[in-house]
């Protein structure tokens, strides 16, 4: 089949390549018809590797997929040729000790799209197992459907949270995650949040999503702002959503007394932690790694219109055009949050 492969760093191709996939008696055959852009895409293609996991050989990209089934495997009941589904893109082992303990996430031998050696889903078809494949509702478009993973993402994070209906949540960086931990954050009952970034197209954007304060920190100090809304307590939650390592390192100055912190982004250091700063105030912490059964939930807010992801997605490129589409990615402008690629 024709897939988008990443041959080497900096080098892409869209040529035949041969993978077999027999169909297993719990999988399904999806044809692929949506398909995101994400930041590991993106790192890998310009550096090759992401922390442990390195690009030794010819890779498949793309993770963030939806389509349509077309083959059911002999025990599969749940799903039927021609509906139109998302897929969750890592698969644990069933038997680990995290998938017993409801963390499949945290598997280590889980097998994740498109993070080496495993193949991605930007190709025509795909086998997935049926459990790992969730069928859209039927107001939830392809492309919407390929932006259940990145939310799923925000929504694990809320989730570690523990939002209380009102809390008013901080959410640094207004990319793609940033952007859909915010809806993550107001659907699951946060009264306001605060988006902070340093490229105001991006909080023009956001802002539009509900009731949330864009914070631009080239202009005003994000602690001053935090104090001003919430008449100087801070806020309940802070989700650390842009990787850097500064921004990381000032997070207790923006909770109240007894607050969280989660820690989503992955910055390229170590970051400063201030251990005297997180006792003064007990902070909670927590960390994210992805996801864990959420992929429902995502689409049930989806569904009933209470999370909107539409404005979200800025660009869209056909198949064929996978080359250019990286290329803009690579280079992508403060007005956009959201890539995805078609397929025929």
């Amino acid at each position: 089949m024709v897939a988008l492969v990443l041959e080497e760093t900096k080098k892409l191709a869209l040529r035949e390549i041969e993978l077999e996939e027999p169909l297993g008696p719990h999988d399904v055959r999806i044809a692929v018809r949506t398909v995101g852009i994400c930041g590991s895409d993106l790192h890998y293609y310009q550096h090759g590797y992401i922390g442990p996991y390195v690009v030794k050989q010819p890779m498949v990209l793309g993770h963030e997929a939806s389509g349509v089934v077309v083959e059911l495997g002999q025990e599969v009941e749940r799903l039927k040729v021609g509906d139109r589904v998302c897929m969750e893109p890592g698969i644990p082992d069933p038997n680990s000790k995290a998938t017993r303990l409801g963390r499949y996430n945290l598997d280590p031998a889980v097998r994740f799209w498109a993070t080496p050696p495993v193949h991605g889903c930007l190709r025509p078809t795909v086998v997935h197992p049926a459990s790992f494949t969730f069928k859209l509702p039927d107001n939830v478009s392809f492309a919407e459907g390929a932006m259940v993973e990145p939310l799923a993402v925000g929504m694990h994070a809320v989730n570690k949270a523990q939002i209380k209906p009102g809390d008013v949540a901080v959410v640094i960086g207004a990319g793609p995650i940033g952007a859909l931990t915010a809806l993550a954050a107001l659907a699951g009952g946060c009264s306001r949040v605060i988006v902070s970034d340093v490229q105001q197209a991006k909080l023009d954007l956001v802002v539009k999503l509900g009731p949330i304060a864009p914070v631009n920190v080239n202009e005003r100090r994000l602690s001053a702002v935090v104090q001003e809304i919430t008449e100087g307590w801070g806020a309940d939650v802070v989700f650390e959503a842009s990787g850097n390592s500064k921004a990381a390192a000032g997070v207790f100055e923006l909770i109240c007394p007894g607050g969280k912190v989660v820690l989503i982004g992955m910055p390229g250091e170590p970051i400063a932690y201030d251990v005297v700063a997180a006792q003064i105030k007990e902070a909670q912490i927590e960390n994210v790694f992805r996801y864990a059964h959420v992929f429902p939930r995502a689409l049930a807010l989806m569904a009933s219109g209470k999370i909107d992801v539409k404005p979200l997605i800025t660009e869209t490129f056909a198949f064929q055009e996978s080359l250019e589409a990286f290329e803009f990615a690579s280079r992508m402008p403060p007005s956009s949050v959201k890539a995805q690629i078609e397929l025929p």
